[in-house]
């Protein structure tokens, strides 16, 4: 059984992590690390785990943790895990991540775009990106992984196959992408209160959100050169999902049975990426709550661009379920393994 630590248990993002690990066979959370409720029964944080988690929240005590655990869930705001992350950790225990601290390799980019000095950057060129269908093999022999973003999770799964393929001239990108609330994060703030989004939606971030730096490295890795993009999210008033409608111009002529074997040809074998039937649009409501991806295109010879479309939930597939995923590849055990929940309906 895998003993696992989880800082920022009471986060969205961490309590996500407990609710799927409670169906893990092969897991068992051991420290809910909340700053915010130390002492208090997790169960009168999140009710829904009442009788079923007998836990009180603890402090976050990285290296007592790694003592005592397998695995560390680092489930925080850029810039926590690197502030404590140190070797000794690191030997003791695996370190999955889930802000931005070890995403982006260039260090000077990071602390560009997130606005803070990176604290352990001797540990950037370790740290493996851990987007699983792309990285599977990097993944099983590392030690600290960084969990991909949600924005970026969607957008690099639904045009990879395109820009690995030179189907399309990359720099031509445009990423419209559109994002529940729990994607802000649990924090307190206005511009996320009901009355605020409710029966709205904005776009935010616009030519400055922190995961463009992020998503243009994963495409510029698959092109093999520079990618420059647009990226503009939008917030809309829904818990969760994410929906990523981008635009490309084609680099040569194609058809559709062209384009669909080269998504077959990375996606066939995926368990957790659906590429649609023909002319099937990806939407939020059928991978709410899951770790699956629906993706699909559409080509428009009228324009010579192709219309690529991503949908999943920001939750799931772009936090937590991914970063269990990874802990599964981590040690050795079913990729699939807590993660094959249906997706909600409702």
């Amino acid at each position: 059984m895998i003993k696992v630590g989880i800082i920022g248990a009471t986060g969205y993002a961490g309590a996500e992590l407990v609710r799927l690990l409670m169906g893990h066979k092969d897991a068992e959370v051991v420290w809910y690390g909340s700053r915010s409720y130390v002492d208090q029964r997790y169960a009168d944080v999140y009710h829904n785990t009442f009788e079923i988690v007998d836990a009180k929240c603890m402090d976050d005590n990285m290296d007592k943790m790694a003592e005592q655990v397998d695995v560390i869930f680092t489930a925080t705001p850029q810039g926590l895990c690197a502030s404590l992350i140190n070797e000794e950790i690191l030997s003791k225990a695996k370190v999955i991540d889930l802000s931005a601290d070890f995403r982006i390799k260039d260090i000077k980019k990071y602390e560009k775009w997130y606005g803070i000095e990176h604290k352990a950057p001797q540990f950037e060129e370790e740290a493996v990106y851990g987007l699983c269908e792309i990285n599977r093999e990097q993944i099983k022999g590392a030690r600290l992984i960084a969990n991909p973003g949600c924005y970026p999770t969607c957008s690099t799964l639904s045009i990879y196959p395109l820009v690995k393929e030179g189907m399309i001239d990359p720099n031509t990108l445009i990423i419209d992408a559109k994002s529940g609330t729990t994607g802000a994060g649990r924090g307190a703030k206005v511009a996320n209160l009901f009355c605020e989004v409710n029966e709205s939606i904005k776009a935010y971030g616009v030519a400055s959100h922190r995961h463009t730096p992020e998503i243009e490295d994963q495409l510029s890795y698959a092109a093999g050169k520079e990618v420059t993009i647009n990226f503009t999210p939008h917030l809309v008033p829904m818990e969760r999902g994410i929906l990523v409608t981008a635009y490309a111009s084609l680099a040569k002529e194609v058809t559709y049975e062209e384009v669909k074997a080269a998504y077959d040809k990375y996606y066939a074998d995926e368990k957790f990426v659906r590429v649609l039937d023909k002319d099937v649009c990806p939407e939020t409501r059928w991978v709410k709550g899951s770790n699956y991806v629906d993706v699909n295109f559409k080509l428009d010879p009228r324009t010579n661009r192709v219309i690529i479309m991503g949908a999943m939930d920001n939750m799931v597939k772009g936090a937590a379920g991914q970063a269990i995923q990874n802990m599964n590849l981590m040690f050795g055990l079913e990729e699939t393994e807590g993660l094959l929940t249906l997706p909600m309906i409702f």
